[in-house]
């Protein structure tokens, strides 16, 4: 099985940006435990990270055909992002939308997310883990 984790604008600066928010785990060190995880999962996984809008959507759409599967963190393009929300639904690949906050909890724009409308599942305010938890809902999906 092959994943896609796709990381939004500001990501490459988790431990920096509000770690009361976000924790002080670094982009570097999410890229290391999902890659770890995969692994012990027999999975293959490539994780991608822009803060430019068609950088992501160019790689949602290079995902088609060759992965089975894409986690998504659009980060602040959650919640403005049609491009991003119909080039997941062109490629048409299952997808599970992270967000390591609980969004829900916080200012009233981040409760709409144009993003789930093509995701089978989200997953919100499980920091860094709901990572590990959107690649066993991957694989649960895709091989059930």
């Amino acid at each position: 099985m092959n994943i896609l984790v796709i990381n939004g604008p500001n990501l490459n600066m988790l431990g920096i940006r509000e770690p009361d928010i976000y924790g002080r785990e670094t982009y570097n060190s999410l890229v290391e435990k999902i890659e770890k995880y995969a692994k012990e999962k027999n999975v293959y996984v490539k994780c991608y990270q822009s803060n430019h809008e068609g950088d992501l959507v160019d790689n949602i759409q290079f995902a088609y055909g060759i992965f089975d599967g894409i986690v998504i963190n659009p980060g602040a393009y959650t919640h403005t992002s049609v491009a991003i929300l119909d080039a997941l639904k062109a490629v048409n690949i299952p997808a599970v939308e992270v967000h390591i906050s609980d969004v829900s909890s916080r200012e009233d724009f981040r409760q709409i997310s144009y993003v789930r409308l093509a995701c089978f599942k989200t997953i919100c305010g499980e920091g860094t883990d709901g990572y590990l938890h959107a690649i066993d809902a991957l694989i649960e999906k895709v091989s059930g």
